[in-house]
């Protein structure tokens, strides 16, 4: 038996057992990554998909993902590899690639416009030892490297990483919507952001919820935040993406998030900060 200190979650691991993230696992007394290697999703795609509206527009970047996710979104758009997974099943499914090997596919896509590559469709950080040994190599071969995160990782973990861009989601502005909604830590992410932020290129992307986060005050809250760590150099630097909610998976009670809405909370993140995108509108 042993305590992961990947995450909040800070799981009690019994002896070949996983975590909640189903990605690791108790070894001989000591916590490991049972997704190691095992890729389930695999495309070179725009940047701006990820999304980074800042970090060299226009070009493109090998986006992978493995299985596993430390949060329990219940309008998960990856549920399939996130969460409510067979372990097993994913091993099956999923194609190993070793870092080295992974570096010499992005490689190879160079001509196509790509940059590098991006941990993301599912939580990569629930993987975080594939990330920094690929990253490690990419960097020799200077291609650039990109982290998509729900951003619920500890100081031990996101003190490790070397990227050269984010996007982490900062899901809502209250503990009670990570607590009991996400099953998350909000304070983890504020300081996972806040740290990041003065290492890298870090945009933010907070999907609204109807009902949950649509708040005006919210909004300025987190914007207000947000601008708070840029220095006091004035409104620059932290993009923030504010994305429309559509039901799915097991949050379907509820409709799309209003077009509208989306614009008039971007309009007041934009008293705070200078770079606001909109997104799914």
């Amino acid at each position: 038996m042993a305590i992961c200190n990947v995450c909040h979650n800070h799981c009690d691991i019994k002896e070949n057992a996983l975590g909640i993230c189903m990605s690791r696992r108790c070894v001989d007394g000591s916590v490991k990554s049972d997704n190691y290697g095992y890729i389930t999703s695999i495309a070179l795609d725009p940047i701006e998909k990820k999304p980074l509206r800042m970090f060299y527009p226009g070009t493109k970047i090998l986006s992978v993902g493995s299985y596993g996710c430390n949060l329990r979104c219940p309008f998960c758009q990856n549920n399939e590899i996130s969460y409510g997974l067979d372990p097993k099943i994913m091993r099956r499914v999923a194609r190993y690639i070793s870092p080295k090997e992974l570096v010499n596919i992005a490689l190879s896509c160079r001509d196509d416009g790509n940059i590098g590559i991006a941990f993301t469709y599912n939580e990569p950080l629930v993987g975080y030892e594939y990330v920094t040994d690929t990253t490690r190599i990419a960097k020799e071969h200077g291609l650039k490297t990109v982290l998509v995160s729900n951003g619920c990782a500890s100081k031990d973990i996101y003190t490790q990483l070397e990227v050269d861009a984010m996007n982490i989601d900062l899901k809502g502005f209250t503990d009670e919507y990570y607590r009991d909604v996400l099953r998350g830590d909000r304070r983890m992410v504020m300081d996972f952001i806040e740290y990041s932020a003065r290492r890298c290129h870090v945009e933010v992307t907070c999907l609204i919820v109807p009902g949950l986060n649509d708040s005006d005050e919210e909004i300025q809250e987190l914007s207000s935040w947000l601008a708070s760590l840029n220095d006091g150099k004035g409104k620059k630097e932290i993009a923030l993406h504010i994305s429309r909610f559509f039901p799915q998976f097991r949050m379907r009670d509820r409709d799309a998030t209003d077009v509208g809405l989306i614009y008039h909370l971007a309009d007041l993140a934009r008293d705070h900060l200078e770079n606001v995108f909109t997104g799914n509108c």
